[in-house]
């Protein structure tokens, strides 16, 4: 009976082998089907000129540099005979780079509007796929079309998360992308009717063989604008919106350091808040509650104790007295105990013009400034609290800056430390960490002797604190006044306004006076460094 049921089942494993194999390929193929389905699809945006949401140079503002070089492109593309007449040729690729929110995406889309030509967007992250070949295909989808209705412009938008250095990526598939784009830059036919623009926030780690001449032609830095270019944004983001007893120049010299995107939420916030408060046009409160929400955050609700208030107002009026005193920082604006954010309060720093460039002196006054307020509470209250935190970073970054970046710690420009760590010396370590140190010791004694020299401003200031809660310009004025702001010397220390300048020494007057010497006299010896005082505590 066994032997007889074996073979039964044999005869039908002999009899339908056939259909269970068609059966099974079938439903490989469905299954690759399925999974092609499943498979993301993207598809270029594209931007037609006369489209509703163009965007004509009009509508552009701060970026006066960035729009004359994409001018140059504007006219090829309209009037190209006019400069192969000449023998020239329209840049391939025009690399838009520079911080967040400054307006990249706006120029490109400009570009496309003012040129007539088809605008075809894509996103680089969009290329970059868990299936081998996706990325390269897209790649060739997107200049297959763009070709289709030449001129046209092709733009890619955040280039840094398919253009990145080669040989970091383990699975290929980001390097494979990268290889398709290149070879399609590199493809392109000598009439010129495609034109590359592509945006990203991280040059410095993009391919060169992405950056050579011949790829992308232009790199066009887009800065964060400057007070008359912040002025004119705000003229453009506020054309809808009705207007009351409100300064634009004023609004945009206390935003400095704000980029487009920042300016535009800021008039969007001053809108909102009016339409909340039943306005009908908005006024200048407006714009100063926008800006509070934009730099520190929403007002929170969170209730402190008296000690904890009392703290909290002695830390912002250390902040703010350091700022009233010293120099080179900019006045306080506006001090707060307010918590917005994440901050328990906060002292608004607002600046009198635009600057470029700082001296050492000015970034010790800046660290000064930071831990002013940790040092009230060490002087007041006899202990230090979390509430610094922030602040402590921030002097380690200046101080890692100062010495790292730009030579500026107490050995001079000798001690210069090397950005890539790999190769420093357990030595030259150490030595750069004295040096970070030490500045930050001569912030922390400078924000103790400006403190305790004032004490009685700074209880006034906290005092006033308590009472208001919120102190404005001219209510610190009323407190400051009689006090003069300090100046600094020659070689760095720091006076009373008017305080007469110490004596030099007779041998001092008489090397001045003294005919010019030889050429080969001695230079004379290198300062020696002090040795550090001892830790202040979290410092």
């Amino acid at each position: 009976m066994d032997q007889g049921f074996a073979d039964s089942v044999k005869n039908f494993g002999l009899e339908w082998s056939g259909v269970f194999t068609i059966v099974f390929m079938f439903l490989i193929c469905f299954f690759l089907w399925r999974t092609l389905k499943l498979m993301p699809r993207t598809k270029p945006v594209q931007i037609k000129p006369e489209a509703k949401s163009s965007i004509g140079w009009e509508q552009i503002a701060g970026v006066d540099e960035a729009k004359d070089e994409l001018r140059e492109v504007v006219d090829f593309l309209r009037d190209p005979k006019r400069f192969r007449a000449l023998g020239a040729r329209v840049p391939k690729g025009v690399l838009l780079h520079g911080p967040p929110g400054t307006g990249k995406t706006l120029l490109a889309k400009a570009v496309a509007h003012e040129s007539g030509a088809q605008f075809f967007s894509q996103s680089a992250a969009s290329f970059v796929e868990m299936f081998a070949g996706l990325g390269a295909a897209r790649i060739r989808r997107l200049f297959r079309e763009a070709r289709k209705h030449a001129p046209a412009i092709v733009f890619i938008d955040e280039l840094d998360a398919v253009g990145g250095r080669r040989g970091s990526d383990f699975s290929g598939e980001r390097e494979q992308t990268l290889n398709q784009l290149l070879v399609e830059m590199d493809g392109f036919d000598t009439s010129g009717d495609l034109v590359v623009m592509a945006a990203s926030n991280l040059l410095e780690k993009l391919d060169p063989a992405l950056l050579r001449p011949g790829r992308f032609d232009r790199q066009v830095f887009v800065s964060p604008p400057d007070v008359s270019g912040r002025e004119r944004i705000l003229e453009v983001h506020t054309r809808d919106k009705p207007l009351r007893d409100v300064d634009l120049a004023e609004v945009a010299a206390q935003t400095s350091g704000l980029t487009g995107a920042d300016l535009a939420n800021l008039c969007n916030e001053a809108a909102i808040r009016c339409a909340r408060r039943g306005g009908v046009a908005l006024c200048r409160e407006d714009f100063d509650q926008a800006l509070e929400r934009v730099i520190a955050g929403v007002q929170s609700r969170r209730v402190f104790n008296d000690h904890e208030k009392a703290v909290i107002a002695y830390h912002e009026a250390g902040h703010a007295l350091c700022a009233e005193l010293l120099p080179s920082v900019d006045r306080v604006h506006k001090i707060s105990i307010v918590p917005r954010g994440r901050a328990l309060g906060y002292t608004l720093n607002l600046p009198d013009e635009d600057r470029y460039l700082k001296t050492r002196e000015e970034l010790i006054d800046h660290m000064t400034v930071l831990l002013g307020g940790r040092i009230a509470e060490q002087l007041v209250f006899g202990a230090v609290t979390t509430g610094a935190s922030d602040d402590l970073r921030r002097v380690a970054q200046i101080a890692r800056a100062m010495v790292c970046e730009y030579a500026m710690g107490t050995a001079g420009a000798a001690q210069r430390a090397i950005t890539d760590g790999e190769g420093d010396s357990e030595h030259f370590r150490r030595v750069r960490d004295e040096e970070q140190q030490e500045l930050a010791f001569e912030a922390t004694r400078a924000a103790r002797g400006l403190l305790g020299g004032h004490r009685d401003k700074l209880d006034e200031l906290a005092a006033a604190l308590l009472q208001r809660e919120v102190l404005e310009r001219p209510q610190i004025e009323r407190i400051m006044d009689g006090v003069p702001r300090l100046r600094r010397a020659p070689g760095g220390e720091l006076r009373a306004a008017g305080a007469p300048a110490p004596a030099l020494p007779e041998a001092v007057i008489a090397a001045v006076r003294a005919p010019a010497r030889a050429k080969g006299a001695a230079e004379p010896p290198a300062p020696r460094r002090s040795t550090p005082p001892p830790a202040t505590p979290g410092v």
